[in-house]
Order: structure tokens, then C-alpha cells, then sequence
């Protein structure tokens, strides 16, 4: 064999495996058809993060004179800010070049495709493995009626390339994550956005209260929210883009008139030319090559990890699987076994959950309490002017044992750490009162909704 190992995708899922594999003594290749680093660094997580950024200092300007603060007339260069972030992604991947040459991965350009079980085409070249890993990721979905050509009607790919001047009317098609954090920089970069989604919510898989204080946050920035609401087709026109929209409930249909449509509906996995079908692998009928705990398709020595083994379609929960396989391929008893897998809407204020809602938990027949604070009543959360939002605490009544834990409010992906790691290691509402947290922080804010669980956090009444 020419390697013990191959990664097929360059992405978080794919680039983590490769790594891990050479740092456990493999030989190893690592084939990607664009650039390492996949969609999260190169036209994803990384990327979009940056225009958040950008965005909520724009937002914050504005907020200054509250506290006496006043500057001149903002300006935006908007060449300038697109190459401030294409040169971040291009650091970043840039690093993951420079440690696959540190750890001796063979570095393979061009698409992968499966000849056999044991031997893939890249390229012109023929390569043979002991075991693969499949990690080539997801894309954008499409929608029929709004055909995606990444200038007046983009995707999540095209939204990334900010135009100058910046749009006056946005529709966003989808309210989920990747919906919700590009309307949330257009909108802060001047658009007046709305975001449609055909559900009776937003954020599916969130829980329900902080669902709503989430929407009620967005809504007072600005931001026009409209569920149960589908679009059929678009026009361009000499005035924007036409859009057919359609109510779910009643069926009535408006034309509405916008300057950009980003359809944002999801992403589907990517395994078009893949040809493993020679490799004897299973893919589901929507296109996932589903794998066991410890990352294993139907033909035991091909792995499948990341966003085409299946949902959720998150980066860190394909690292995770990512150095699960490396580690099963190298002889390590090693299995994808969270207790609870993170989800995070990085808009300000951010939505945050990790572990079961509170409609989960009671599905599954656990008898609930809940603990709620409010940032409201957080000292910290008053001078960062950031007090939208609330941490809500889901136990089980009986043990104290938690359950979940959701954030809605600055920082909240980072808060939530906390408590994944009191997931996993079934803390209690009781444990994370009695850690003692640093004053005044956010952090604070997790401890007194441990406390409420329990109706004794201190700056709040407990009812």
C-alpha cells in the first residue's frame, strides 16, 4: 500500500484526521480537490465570523454616544474589508498547509475517486491505502424557483463577497443559523433585511424560550422576521429582484422587490464523483454515508466523518469524528461517544444551547425543573450595554442532574463550555452553584441560573 491512511477532504473533519493519524505513526495522504481547510476556513465558519465581526463594531458606533462617545460620519471600504478577511482564511489555511509538512502528510491536488476498496484516483495518479477516510463535506443546498448565480441571488458562498455598495433591501430564504448570521452583518452594514422561513419557527432544534427572546432581539435590531413563509420564484427586473413569496397557512402570495436574495436552506453532503459505490459503500438516499460510533462505514476499513456522515453539519462535531477514525485505524480504543454535540448562532446577542430543550427532556419523560437569570439583572452584561437575553438551565427534578443548558446574550458560545463539560460530566445544578465563579462576569450568570433552578439566585426573585 502507498499509505496506511488516505483523508478524501481537506476540511476540519478531514485536516484533523490527517494530523492525528501522523502524530499516532501512520503514513499518510490527504487528498482535497480546492483548498485545505474546506468550507469552514475557506467560505464558512472562519469568513463569516469576520463580517459578524466587522458588523457589530459598526453597531457598537452607534451605541457610543449612549455613554458619551462620539465619532465622525462612518465609512466603509468595502474593498478593504473583504481583503481583511480573505486574508485571515488565508493565514489560517495557510497553517493547515504548513502542519501537514511539519507532521509528513503527503499532500494530494485534485478530486478523489474510488477505483476499488483499497485504491483511489487523484488527479492522473493512482494511490493505494490500508483504510480511507471520507471527510468531504456538505454544500449549499438549492431551492427551485431561485436559481443561485452568487450576484443578486447568492448562497452562503456569494453572501461572503461583500458588494460595494452594500445592498438597500436583503431577503434572507431560511431562518436558521447560516440565515440569521448573514442577515445579521447585512443588516448592520445597512440593509434592511428579512428573513422568511418556512417553519412555524426559527432556529429549529432550539429551545423554545430562548428561541423567542432570540427573534425579539433580532426584530428590535431591525430585522423583519416572517415564519410559515415560503419563496416560489425571482425575477430580475430593472428595480431588484422580484420575489413570489407564499403564506404556508393561508396560501395567499405577494411579489415583494429586493436588491439581494441569499438562499440559505440548508446544505446537502458532497459526494458527487466520488464513485464510492465502486468501494462497495453504503449511501443513504439523501446522500449521507452514515458510520458506527467509531466512524466506520459498511466496508470496515473506509471511514466516513463530518458533515457527509450525517447531522448535525457542524465543523467541531467533525473534528471530533475526525480524530476518532485516525485513532480507530491506529489501533486506539476510541468511539464518538458526547453526551451532547453544541450549537451556536453567532449574531450579538448569540444563541447558545448544548444538550436537551426543555420539550426534549420532557419527551423523553424526565420530570423538569427549569432555573432562568436574566442578563438584565447581570452587572457585567450593563456595561458591555449588551442585557438582551437570559441563561436557562434544564435538570432533571429528582437527581439535579442537568440536562441542558441554553444561552441567549453576549459571549454565549463561550459560556457554554461550562456546561458542556458539566454534561459530560453529569454534574448537577447543584455542582455548578456551588463553583465559585469570578465577579463580575458573564460566567456569573450560569451560577445563578443553577441557582434559580432551586429558587435561590440572589439577584433576581425567585417565583
Amino acid at each position: 500500500m502507498d499509505f496506511d491512511v488516505l483523508v478524501i477532504g481537506a476540511g476540519p473533519g478531514g485536516y484533523h484526521a490527517a494530523i492525528r493519524a501522523a502524530q499516532l505513526g501512520l503514513r499518510v495522504a490527504c487528498a482535497e480537490r480546492e483548498a485545505v481547510g474546506g468550507v469552514c476556513l475557506n467560505v464558512g465558519c472562519i469568513p463569516t465570523k469576520a463580517l459578524l465581526h466587522a458588523g457589530e463594531q459598526i453597531a457598537a458606533a452607534r451605541h457610543a454616544a449612549d455613554f458619551g462617545l462620539t465619532f465622525g460620519e462612518q465609512k466603509m471600504d468595502i474593498a478593504k474589508l473583504n481583503g481583511w478577511k480573505d486574508g485571515i482564511v488565508k493565514k489560517l489555511t495557510g497553517g493547515v498547509g504548513a502542519l501537514f509538512k511539519a507532521n509528513k502528510i503527503t499532500h494530494l491536488i485534485g478530486e478523489a475517486s474510488f477505483v476499488d476498496a483499497h485504491t483511489v484516483k487523484v488527479g492522473d495518479k493512482t494511490y493505494t491505502a490500508g483504510s480511507f477516510i471520507i471527510a468531504t463535506g456538505s454544500e449549499p443546498a438549492k431551492l427551485p424557483g431561485l436559481d443561485v448565480n452568487q450576484v443578486d441571488i447568492v448562497d452562503s458562498t456569494g453572501a461572503l463577497v461583500m458588494p460595494d455598495p452594500v445592498p438597500a433591501r436583503m431577503l434572507c430564504v431560511g431562518g436558521g443559523v447560516i440565515g440569521f448570521e448573514f442577515s445579521h452583518v447585512y443588516n448592520n452594514m445597512g440593509s434592511a433585511v428579512k428573513v422568511i422561513e418556512f417553519l412555524p419557527n426559527v432556529i429549529p432544534g432550539a429551545d423554545a424560550d430562548a428561541v423567542k427572546e432570540f427573534a425579539k432581539s433580532m426584530t428590535k435590531q431591525g430585522i423583519k422576521i416572517e415564519t410559515q413563509t415560503k419563496a416560489n420564484k425571482a425575477e430580475k427586473k430593472s428595480d431588484g429582484i422580484h420575489v413570489e413569496l407564499e403564506s404556508v397557512k393561508t396560501g395567499e402570495k405577494r411579489t415583494e422587490v429586493f436588491d439581494r436574495v441569499l438562499v440559505a436552506v440548508g446544505r446537502r453532503p458532497r459526494t458527487d464523483g466520488l464513485n464510492v459505490a465502486a468501494a462497495g459503500v453504503h449511501v443513504t438516499d439523501r446522500g449521507f454515508i452514515p458510520a458506527d460510533q467509531q466512524q466506520r462505514t459498511n466496508i470496515s476499513h473506509i471511514y466516513s466523518v463530518g458533515d457527509v456522515a450525517g447531522n448535525p453539519m457542524l465543523a467541531h462535531k467533525a473534528m471530533k469524528e475526525g480524530l476518532v477514525a485516525a485513532e480507530v485505524i491506529a489501533g486506539k480504543p476510541s468511539a464518538q461517544d458526547a453526551v451532547a454535540i453544541p450549537g451556536v448562532v453567532y449574531t450579538s446577542p448569540e444563541l447558545a444551547w448544548v444538550g436537551l430543550t426543555e420539550q426534549e427532556a420532557k419527551d423523553k419523560g424526565y420530570k423538569v425543573k427549569t432555573g432562568t437569570f436574566p442578563l438584565s439583572a447581570s452587572g457585567r452584561a450593563m456595561t458591555l450595554q449588551q442585557t438582551d437575553g437570559f441563561v436557562k438551565m434544564v435538570v432533571e427534578a429528582d437527581t439535579d442532574l442537568l440536562l441542558g443548558v441554553h444561552i441567549v446574550g453576549p459571549h454565549a458560545s463561550d459560556l457554554l463550555g461550562e456546561a458542556g463539560l458539566a454534561l459530560e460530566m453529569a454534574a448537577t445544578a447543584t455542582d455548578i452553584a456551588l463553583t465559585i465563579h469570578a465577579h463580575p462576569t458573564l460566567g456569573e450568570s450560569v451560577l445563578e441560573a443553577a441557582e434559580a433552578v432551586h429558587k435561590q439566585a440572589i439577584h433576581i426573585m425567585n417565583r
